[in-house]
């Protein structure tokens, strides 16, 4: 089944000549989705809404990766991983792994997915010291190599950018406490929320290699680094990663039903397959004697349990324990 997907995905994107062509809009009805699943009461609930929306995807496919990451080996040692992990109680001062971001109508959650982890590992490695936010931003725009922008990316060569090239720092929309803010304000996503509906579409940001209008930093003292890049593979070692060393970056495949996730732990019941998207996985636990991981998503805190979600463990849910991603940061 997992071949089949990732050729017909591979398909999909190859058929097409130009960025602007990857754009797919998807006329679904969601309220009929979301009542379905709720009718089945499994693992999680599902938000029936109150109008009808054309929502947006940008499909694109991290399968055909510009770069290849070293695939990181795990020593013979005991870990005594606990049943359940979750980073915020155990570094209660960072306070990037609170944080939910908004990629907006821009196809970069490659970009969020990575630099919201390295966010979180900058200050995890730094004993709860540093606060800095990488730019996501900087990435989009500046890393040349990653994919094509807002029409979606690879976030291996992300991680390998953030090695060699290194990213700037930078938070949300009109922050300008770092130096390379997002572009795009906060939108409403699939219908839920009470933001202005995200827009059907956006060019991708020119790089910058300044800091942002009233930030009087300089751009290049505010560069972050990793010390290597890598990748994670199976439900153990990815949890021995986040364990060991923080978030990372995750990637699965999207089905129409997940647009509609509420709260409990997602399994795809109902639906067809969209695209595959990538988050920031947190930690992980076991909720009504089901395991499951703990995400971020990057649609703002508007959209699912104030934009985390559960999604289940151990059965490689519809793709998520494949790959995952991650780096150690230069401090």
């Amino acid at each position: 089944m997992r071949t089949t997907i990732l050729i017909f995905v591979f398909t999909f994107i190859s058929a097409f000549d130009s960025e602007k062509e990857y754009i797919k809009y998807i006329n679904t009805n969601y309220k009929e989705i979301a009542n379905k699943v709720n009718s089945l009461k499994i693992t999680w609930k599902a938000t029936a809404y109150n109008r009808d929306f054309k929502s947006l995807l940008r499909t694109y496919s991290h399968n055909n990766t510009v770069v290849s990451l070293p695939e990181k080996k795990f020593e013979n040692k005991n870990y005594n991983l606990p049943e359940s992990y979750d980073p915020r109680e155990k570094f209660p001062k960072c306070e990037s792994l609170n944080e939910v971001r908004d990629q907006a109508n821009c196809g970069s959650c490659w970009a969020f997915g990575a630099t919201e982890a390295m966010s979180d590992r900058i200050c995890i490695h730094s004993n709860q010291k540093l606060q800095t936010r990488v730019s996501a931003q900087n990435l989009l725009a500046c890393c040349s190599t990653c994919g094509l922008g807002c029409h979606g990316g690879y976030p291996s060569s992300a991680w390998k950018y953030w090695q060699s090239t290194g990213i700037s720092t930078g938070g949300l929309y009109g922050d300008i406490k770092f130096c390379q803010p997002y572009f795009l304000p906060p939108c409403t996503h699939y219908g839920q929320g009470s933001h202005d509906d995200c827009p059907p579409s956006v060019e991708t940001p020119k790089c910058k290699t300044d800091c942002s209008d009233g930030n009087k930093k300089e751009y290049l003292n505010e560069m972050t680094y990793g010390e290597n890049a890598y990748s994670i593979r199976g439900e153990e070692n990815i949890m021995k990663e986040i364990y060991e060393n923080g978030p990372v970056e995750g990637t699965y495949f999207i089905y129409e039903d997940f647009i509609t996730y509420k709260s409990g732990v997602y399994q795809h019941v109902v639906g067809e397959l969209i695209t595959d998207h990538d988050i920031k996985i947190l930690g992980w636990g076991v909720e009504d004697d089901v395991k499951y991981w703990l995400c971020v998503n990057s649609w703002n805190e508007e959209w699912g349990d104030k934009g985390f979600f559960k999604i289940k463990r151990g059965n490689n849910e519809c793709g998520i324990e494949n790959i995952a991603y991650a780096g150690i940061p230069k401090l």
